[in-house]
């Protein structure tokens, strides 16, 4: 029996002490939302990982320095339809000012209490005295029901507002955590031109939050491609205010497992549904790889599959064709004997023994017309494993993108 169950309607203020809104100042056209605001009602203990793109967007560095300076934070404040990406000094300072005008409106003491993000367009200035009146309306606007607005204010090309919650029981006290997310497109290892927002009200020390939360991100965000293309603006970041009131989670006890199983929980749901939604996305993949030497063996072997536009386009149309799946493995540049493979399409063996196995095409064909389609590698190299969820690569993802600007 879990220790934890999934709240599908939990977002950021599912968590008690929390609240959010989401407003439109005029970043994006046609009066869409575009700022979105989280606060915790007190100092809260944080963690956060961002991308580790060379060319990370001014958001990114303010928010790291923030991250490192502060054992505290008590707000995210994040815009959409401008990544503030590529805009050197400029941008920075427009990074840092967002920041700080948010903390004087909510009358924060820290300069470092604020986390701020970015998502969009890479290259233009942000519009920064909308940004200003954004953040105005914003605070008025917060409330212990806005986890939903928010959500929808940094969507981008997303076409659904992606939000996850668990609870779980600590001491006799309830725990909550809840997170909103935003990403289709741009989305490869070590996130994606994805952003994502978690809250808790439990009571957790830094350093056992910190290692439940960089486990959480490694097996979800850190788990998922679209295009195979890192963004400049990815950060994760999660807000534990420690409301709930119980006796503290401390690391490795029986407490800090069910805690850190309900986070993952909640990022792995977070991060299908950013693959779900994957630009012009209709099916999904998931890539699992068993029986390798080692993890970084097997991720280069899923990721190869999965970043593999023949497997993609191959997925879009519904056809099996397990000759790619065997040629992107091979290509992968890790060295096995092709008589070490195992290759299974949902319930069926498709390949063992160095040749392709008989099954049922129209079968095959079914599986791979599901909605979601799984995959299976197994070696015989060792007891290393892992997951990667990817989505199909159609027309609409190159309609999409072909007039991103236009």
């Amino acid at each position: 029996m879990k220790a934890w169950e999934f709240v599908e309607d939990g977002h950021v203020t599912y968590p008690r002490g929390f609240q959010a809104a989401g407003v439109a100042c005029g970043i994006r056209p046609m009066g869409k939302p575009d700022l979105a605001l989280i606060v915790s009602d007190r100092p809260a203990v944080a963690d956060a990982v961002f991308t580790r793109n060379v060319f990370a967007a001014a958001p990114v560095q303010v928010s790291r320095r923030h991250v490192r300076r502060s054992p505290f934070l008590q707000a995210i404040v994040a815009n959409s339809g401008i990544a503030n990406a590529g805009t050197g000094r400029e941008g920075l300072r427009d990074a840092q000012t967002m920041a700080e005008w948010t903390r004087q409106a909510l009358g924060l003491e820290r300069r470092e209490a604020v986390v701020v993000a970015s998502t969009g367009v890479i290259g233009p200035r942000l519009p920064m005295a909308r940004v200003r009146r954004g953040i105005a309306q914003a605070v008025q606007a917060l409330s212990p029901r806005g986890g939903m607005d928010a959500a929808r204010a940094i969507m981008t090309t997303d076409r659904f507002p992606k939000v996850a919650g668990a609870r779980l029981w600590v001491a006799g006290a309830e725990v909550r955590i809840g997170g909103i997310a935003k990403g289709a497109g741009m989305i490869c290892p070590n996130m994606a031109t994805m952003l994502a927002f978690l809250t808790t009200d439990a009571v957790i020390g830094r350093e056992a939050l910190a290692v439940a939360f960089r486990q959480a991100v490694e097996t979800s965000f850190n788990a998922i491609t679209v295009d195979g293309d890192t963004s400049t603006n990815d950060m994760v970041v999660i807000l534990a205010n420690g409301t709930a009131g119980h006796e503290e989670i401390r690391l490795h006890t029986p407490a800090w497992t069910a805690f850190a199983e309900a986070l993952r929980g909640v990022c792995q749901h977070l991060a299908e549904a950013i693959v779900r939604d994957g630009e012009g996305a209709s099916r999904v993949l998931r890539v699992h790889v068993e029986g390798a030497r080692s993890l970084e063996e097997a991720r280069r072997l899923a990721y190869r599959v999965a970043h593999s536009p023949l497997v993609k386009t191959a997925l879009a149309g519904g056809d099996p064709n397990v000759g790619r799946i065997l040629a992107a493995l091979g290509s992968a540049g890790v060295r096995f004997r092709a008589t070490e493979a195992e290759v299974w399409v949902g319930p069926y063996r498709v390949y063992a023994d160095g040749r392709l196995q008989s099954n049922p095409d129209g079968r095959l064909k079914r599986l791979f017309r599901q909605a979601t389609v799984d995959v299976r590698i197994r070696l015989r190299r060792g007891s290393a494993g892992t997951t990667v969820l990817t989505s199909d690569l159609t027309e609409g993802y190159v309609r999409l993108n072909a007039r991103y600007r236009t």
